[in-house]
């Protein structure tokens, strides 16, 4: 009896163990779960556009030259000066007593009369700016209490809004425009009587600054001879500065006027910009792949006042995104969960009971880090992202630990 207990035991004994080496060999062997990381599913805004490097220029750019051949003495001015219109800019002296024979003198008449003709120009350029400017008030006006009565729609008035300070600016550039004019007519009567009638010679011929601005370059700082023509100084006012966006054509083709911009990578805040044209030359760019590219330069204006940008100057580097989508209130979707699925749509990995579960969406749009989801997805609900090649329907996962 007592050797049959032993035995029994000893059988016993040698089941268990083989029970607990099957356990470890199939604990061993047993698939473990995937590391994943996750990322919950959220509500916001979301916008997609175009992204592209840019430059900033002076919308108006004038470069003051000398009338004549002369002697220009220091310019004591220096880059970043604030002048005003009709400041002297330079001081010439003649270089020496010199005579016109009559064929000089005619053609010094005739770019006398030029110039006043282009003062005539400018100022029914300016008459013509005012009537657009008061058709555009008078338009203003009408949509504003058609849109109070419902007739109308908020964007007719905004674009009437818009229409109107369009008519402004253009009348402030046609007086800019007379300046000009009359500073090329007092430029012409310098060469044709270069020291002022009834003047004796060694006289000097003061240039004055043909609009208000900042110096931006001089080019001869130091006493010395110059050429007629040669440029003394450029000027330039920097609260008018626009953004130039070489675009490709694909993409300028949704960069329609009127389209919000957003300027960004800078050194400063992101300031906000309109679409005011797209140039209807392209142009050919060799990218740093050597692949050639047909571009199309967009020009932006900055809608934000200027001090939130007044340390932004003429040249400077910028970052653009042409806004072609914006929505206020959807569910979004980090682009790392995002894969392509069977059926010819996109699908995700939902983190349900410690499994991933394979959840087809329909997107509405997508940019660089987030996707709108139409439909398939709840706030709150978490996805994984980036999903390793092993995670599969049913894959039990675990999270990574940060």
């Amino acid at each position: 009896m007592t050797f049959k207990l032993k035995l029994k035991a000893r059988h016993l004994a040698l089941g268990a163990a083989m029970l607990a080496a099957l356990a470890a060999l199939a604990w061993a062997f047993a698939p473990r779960p995937v590391a994943v990381e996750a990322a919950a599913v959220s509500r916001g805004a979301f916008e997609a556009g175009v992204e592209e490097d840019g430059h900033t220029r002076l919308r108006d750019r004038y470069t003051v030259s000398a009338p004549v051949s002369a002697r220009m003495a220091r310019i004591s001015l220096r880059e970043g000066d604030a002048v005003a219109a009709g400041d002297a800019v330079a001081l010439l002296t003649p270089v020496m007593a010199s005579l016109q024979d009559a064929r000089s003198t005619r053609e010094a008449q005739a770019h006398l009369r030029s110039a006043e003709a282009g003062v005539s120009l400018t100022q029914a350029r300016i008459e013509r700016a005012r009537v657009t400017r008061e058709e555009a008030q008078l338009e203003l006006h009408r949509t504003e209490r058609l849109a109070g009565e419902g007739f109308l729609s908020v964007a007719r008035r905004d674009a009437a809004r818009l229409a109107l300070q369009a008519a402004q600016r253009e009348l402030e550039a046609a007086q800019a425009q007379r300046e000009v004019a009359i500073q090329e007519r007092a430029q012409a009567a310098a060469v044709l009587h270069p020291a002022g009638a009834g003047s004796r010679d060694g006289e000097s011929i003061v240039v004055r600054a043909p609009v208000g601005g900042v110096v931006l370059r001089v080019p001869q700082q130091s006493e010395g001879r110059i050429d007629a023509g040669a440029a003394l100084l450029d000027i330039g006012d920097p609260a008018h500065l626009e953004v130039v966006a070489p675009l490709l054509t694909s993409d300028a083709v949704q960069a329609q006027p009127g389209t919000r911009v957003v300027i960004e990578r800078w050194g400063g805040p992101s300031a906000e910009g309109r679409v005011r044209r797209v140039e209807p030359a392209a142009f050919t760019k060799v990218s740093a792949l050597g692949i050639e590219e047909q571009r199309v330069n967009v020009i932006i204006d900055v809608d934000t006042p200027p001090a939130a940008w007044r340390q932004m100057g003429d040249g400077f580097r910028v970052g653009v995104r042409v806004v072609t989508q914006s929505e206020a209130d959807v569910v979004l979707v980090p682009v790392g969960a995002l894969f392509p699925h069977a059926d010819g749509g996109m699908a995700v990995f939902r983190l349900e009971g410690g499994r991933a579960l394979v959840q087809p969406v329909e997107l509405g749009g997508r940019n660089a880090q987030l996707a709108w989801v139409r439909n398939g997805l709840q706030p709150g609900q978490l996805v994984i992202v980036y999903p390793p090649p092993s995670v599969a329907e049913g894959q039990r996962v675990q999270l990574r630990q940060p």
